[in-house]
Formats: C-alpha cells, structure tokens, sequence
C-alpha cells in the first residue's frame, strides 16, 4: 500500500474549508458559554460528542453506507477519540477551573508550534522549514496581542497551564496520528463517526461517576439549543471537514485553525454579542494573517530571488533551457 502524500501548500478550497472550520469551533466559545451556566463541563463535553455521534451515524447510514466490521479500524478510532478529544478536552475542562479562560486560549494556540515539531519527526512529507516555524511562532505572537497580553499574567495554577499545554500535544499528535486514516481508506465521515462515538463510550461513564445522571427537564430550551449547536456544528459538521483537511493538507496546515478560531470567536463576539473590536485585534489578525502566508509559503518562495527564470544578457531562455540550466548547475557544484 502506497503511503499517503498531501500538499505542502494549501489550495484555495482548502483554505475556504479550514476557515469555515475554525467559525464552527470559534461558534463553539459561545454555545458552551450559553450551556455552562446550567450544566456541569464535563456532562456538557460527553453530550457533545455523543449527540455528534448520533447525528453522524444517522448520515452515515442515511448515505447507505455500513460501519467497519475490522477491529483494527475501531481501535484507530478509539486512539483518536482518545488523542483528540477525551485527553485534551478533560485537561482543558481542568485547566479552566484554575485559569482564565484567555490564558487558556493563548496556550492553546500553541497547537501549531507542537504540530510543527511533531509532524516533522514523524512524517517525511511533512519536514519542518525555517519558513515554516517563523510564520507559527509569528501566529502565535499574534494569538497573544489578540487575546491581550494582560492575559498572559494570570495567577492560575503552574500546573493547570502545564495541563492545557499538554491538551495542545495531544491535540499534536492526533493529528499525527489521523493521517492513518487516509491509508486505510476511510471515508471523512465515517473517521468522524467512529472517533466521537469512541469518544462518548469512553467518557459516559466517567461523566456519570463524576457528575451524577444528568435530569434532562432540568437544562432550559436555551441550553439545549446551545448543546445541539455544539454537538451538530462544532463537532459533527466541523470533524467531517478537520478529516477531508487532515487527508489532503497534512497535520501542519491542519492544526494552524488554532490560529484563526480567535479570531472567529472575537469577530463572532463582535456581531452577535456587540462586543467592540479594538486597535490590538486587528494588529493580532494581522500578524496570524502573515505567519499564515508564511506557514503557506508559496508567496514568499514566489518573491524569492531563486524563483526567477535565468537568462543570458537580458534575453530569455528558451521553454524548459532554464530547468536544463539549472540542472546543469547542480552538477557542476557537486
């Protein structure tokens, strides 16, 4: 079997899915701010999931087509329900109890930076360049001017940070580890079926011992509104794009919409919650918006002094004689 191939640089419709991706995510600030005033965070993350489950399979089967009867596709799936959402979303759960949420965002914003790292270790197609860990830590800069740097000076616990950062590798590696998927020829919908639904398995009974059954007359029409939001378009919709990306664009490029879901969350805030945008927004989107095209980099390869066609005495060459000549050129230095 050949091992998949994606593309170093993203192509416009991979750009258009990857910021609709980070809108469902940065939407999911607000939902889970609606839901948090009645239910407890850890009943409202296995509702999440198990409500994305259903929905997701009821496509699925809806589609006509049937769930993987190979043990070794569902324990993939369980390694990235585990990697992807039970371990990142019980340390960020447990981080936010002792830090704010800003601090929070920022740190999580470190996804890229890990990414970066552990892609490049671990996949050959997927090698990291200066270029590349110039434009993630010139994002992240921009998370923090963003966010304010006011968040930064939190009196939360040490170890509470040192939680969320581990949910970012962990976030890291699923990534990482997803690319597996493409191999294996599963379809985008049915790794998000099969990964939530792992998910919820995992977690429903860890959210009964630690929150008790949950009295579903209890929760308002608001907040089930809100829980529907989370689970239909911040996982369901949301996985099934985050798996056609990971298969076509790699895990580096994936995980930079932890750069822009600030940005969706503050520009959504803005419109529908009539927050005001300030001088520091737009400087942080600035700079993502440049360690993006640098993270990209195929405008600045394109403004590079080694892209230009050679020529002799201000002529062109001839189609194809620059390839030949740079071929040539090659040789003679070695």
């Amino acid at each position: 079997m050949m091992k998949p191939t994606i593309n170093a640089s993203m192509d416009a419709r991979a750009w258009a899915m990857l910021i609709a991706l980070s809108v469902l995510w940065g939407g999911s600030f607000f939902f889970i701010g609606v839901a948090v005033a009645e239910l407890p965070p850890l009943t409202i993350v296995t509702l999440r999931v198990g409500l994305a489950a259903l929905a997701l399979w009821g496509i699925v089967l809806a589609l006509g087509q049937r769930p993987p009867r190979r043990l070794g596709v569902w324990a993939a799936f369980l390694g990235m329900g585990l990697l992807n959402n039970v371990i990142p979303f019980g340390l960020i759960v447990w981080g936010q109890t002792q830090i704010a949420s800003g601090l929070a965002s920022i740190l999580n914003a470190a996804t890229p930076i890990f990414t970066v790292v552990v892609a490049g270790l671990l996949l050959p197609d997927e090698r990291a360049t200066p270029l590349k860990l110039t434009g993630v830590m010139v994002g992240f800069i921009g998370v923090v001017v963003m966010i304010g740097l006011p968040a930064l000076e939190g009196d939360g616990s040490l170890i509470a940070q040192a939680a969320v950062i581990a949910a970012t590798l962990s976030y890291a590696c699923a990534g990482v580890y997803g690319r597996r998927f493409k191999a294996m020829a599963i379809n985008p919908m049915m790794t998000a079926a099969g990964q939530v639904t792992a998910s919820a398995l995992v977690l429903a009974p860890i959210t009964l011992a630690v929150d008790g059954p949950l009295d579903v007359s209890a929760p308002s029409t608001g907040t089930w509104g809100a829980i529907l939001g989370l689970a239909v378009l911040s996982t369901a919709i949301a996985y099934v794009l985050y798996f056609k990306l990971l298969a076509s664009a790699g895990a580096t490029n994936l995980l930079l919409v932890t750069l822009l879901v600030p940005v969706s969350a503050i520009l959504l805030g803005s419109v529908f919650l009539d927050e005001t945008l300030e001088a520091a927004h737009f400087l942080g989107m600035a700079l993502i918006a440049l360690g993006l095209s640098a993270i990209d980099g195929r405008l600045w390869r394109r403004r590079g002094p080694g892209n230009a066609e050679p020529s002799f005495r201000g002529h062109r060459l001839a189609p194809g004689s620059g390839r030949r000549h740079q071929a040539m050129g090659r040789v003679d230095k070695r």
